[in-house]
């Protein structure tokens, strides 16, 4: 049975951004910094006490958010649209609240949840790029093909036992999940790998992307991937793709008091133009701006 809030309690909802790199992931963790613990802290600094902060799901070392969502109940005259704005004041730069809003007393950023969507992004090209390599894996070893991997991943929709994508430490009961989307596309030299489910297993989306490069890459065939994890046949899966080209794209829920903009595709794509068609005449200035100059980063699709 729910146990109801003091009448001067609201519980109030977060949708939250943040850079994985320098935490140990989402979940508070004795000896190491996770976003959890910041953001707790950022609201004790406000109400005096401390005060539990609950997720929508954990995020592993080095992975970023887009659109994570968490909750509290607090005590107080603060209105719930008011907390966005007063946590950024004491948050690193690392980490920043989009929105905050006033749920129901039954409402659960975990339990409530219906869906999360993560985007796992590979960079294709031969050449290394600083402004992308925070939030990709650059591979560039064999040439990888974005049919071969949507043929492997689309058996994967539907309720299945994926003990094959689950990493040792796991606390889950089970390994069954609902995959509700699974997509492959290519924009330019970048892979995009999109995977929504119900829930996720410990290490899944990391698991699942080191296996579909070798489909990618020609070294198995979409039909042995599927036969893999049919089989259950975990100790075939051995190698996890890098923590910071994965990030939790966004969490789906029935109801939710935030509008689209703040939480539905928060992740900019990088685009690099073809630079065979910004090459001018002999007398162009290498890097000179002008009307037809083409950015090298944009924002969402």
């Amino acid at each position: 049975m729910l146990q109801a809030l003091p009448p001067s309690t609201q519980r109030v909802a977060l949708v939250i951004q943040y850079l994985g790199t320098r935490f140990h992931g989402w979940q508070r963790q004795k000896g190491h910094c996770s976003v959890q613990e910041e953001i707790e802290r950022a609201i004790s600094n406000v109400l005096g006490c401390y005060v539990a902060l609950h997720g929508a799901g954990r995020t592993d070392a080095g992975v970023h958010a887009a659109a994570q969502v968490a909750h509290f109940d607090a005590t107080g005259p603060i209105p719930a649209h008011r907390w966005a704005a007063i946590l950024n004041s004491y948050l690193p730069q690392d980490i920043l609240i989009r929105a905050s809003a006033a749920v129901p007393p039954n409402w659960h950023a975990r339990f409530s949840a219906s869906w999360r969507r993560y985007r796992y992004t590979l960079y294709t090209d031969d050449h290394p790029n600083l402004f992308v390599q925070p939030f990709s894996w650059h591979y560039y070893s064999k040439p990888l093909d974005e049919c071969s991997i949507q043929s492997a991943l689309t058996p994967l929709l539907g309720r299945h036992q994926l003990v094959a994508f689950r990493r040792a430490g796991s606390r889950r009961s089970h390994s069954w999940v609902e995959v509700q989307a699974a997509e492959c596309y290519r924009q330019g030299p970048f892979l995009y790998i999109e995977i929504q489910a119900d829930g996720f297993l410990y290490g899944m989306v990391r698991l699942l992307v080191g296996l579909l490069v070798q489909v990618g890459a020609k070294e198995r065939s979409p039909d042995s991937f599927t036969q893999l994890w049919n089989e259950q046949r975990r100790e075939e899966v051995k190698y996890a793709a890098p923590a910071h080209g994965l990030c939790l794209l966004r969490v789906g829920y029935p109801e939710f008091p935030f509008s689209p903009e703040i939480w539905y595709d928060t992740l900019p794509k990088s685009v690099l133009p073809d630079p065979r068609k910004r090459v001018g005449g002999a007398g162009e200035a290498e890097g000179a701006g002008g009307e037809n100059a083409a950015p090298l980063l944009v924002g969402k699709p």
